[in-house]
């Protein structure tokens, strides 16, 4: 479960956010939508501990500052970033020992072959593609086997076999019971993915909906319906 409570950020006098609340239940898929400006990326890096912030942010029942509660999570950023010198293979080896995670041999060399990434495993950071580096990000963020994932417009710069194969896996996190947050402006990618939606606008949501209660309409319908058309 992730949960946000009063969530408040400031930039000196710009309330960038401004009392947030929402939450994410133990399997199920959430998408975070809204126009550009709206404090998306605020609320992410507020979750990932990238910013300081008024309010609550728990994982798991956990405040998200504290360490149990990191261990738990998992995070895919917008802007993959890696260790130069680092293989492909040694950026995985460094997220398992860091959080001390079980996953076997076995399981990464799986994951690496799901993402066509298992011949690229000598590779260094700094010899990544962009697309590479995003699938990398991916792997490393379920090396963790998180309760809690968050992904950050996780489908930019990826091949469509690759943006199906990361549906597929979403998708199967969420049948374990995974808690999911997705955040995106690009509505088409997660159509068939979301369970409850939240859309903001200037720094507060301003709606949000649970599938059952959008009774047939498109994501795109029902966002555009929030934020009056638009962008």
């Amino acid at each position: 479960m992730l949960e946000v409570q009063n969530l408040r950020k400031s930039y000196g006098h710009n309330v960038a956010v401004d009392g947030v609340n929402f939450l994410v239940p133990d399997g199920q898929i959430g998408v975070l939508l809204g126009p550009n400006g709206a404090g998306k990326s605020t609320i992410i890096k507020s979750i990932a501990g990238l910013l300081r912030y008024q309010g609550i942010i728990r994982i798991q029942g956990i405040p998200a500052r504290r360490v149990e509660a990191k261990k738990l999570f998992g995070y895919v950023p917008e802007i993959p970033a890696m260790f130069e010198a680092l293989t492909v293979r040694e950026h995985i080896e460094y997220i398992r020992r860091a959080y001390g995670s079980d996953i076997t041999d076995e399981e990464v060399e799986e994951m690496l072959t799901a993402f066509e990434m298992d011949d690229k495993q000598d590779k260094l950071g700094n010899e990544l593609s962009k697309g590479m580096m995003q699938k990398v990000s991916i792997c490393c963020a379920l090396a963790v086997k998180p309760k809690v994932i968050l992904l950050d417009e996780p489908m930019v710069g990826l091949d469509p076999a690759a943006i199906r194969k990361l549906k597929e896996v979403v998708l199967r996190l969420r049948d374990q019971g995974v808690t999911v947050l997705i955040s995106t402006h690009m509505l088409e990618m997660v159509e068939e993915l979301w369970d409850i939606m939240f859309v903001m606008k200037k720094g507060n949501i301003i709606g949000s909906y649970t599938r059952k209660d959008a009774q047939g309409k498109d994501l795109d319908e029902l966002f555009f319906e929030m934020t009056g058309g638009e962008d």
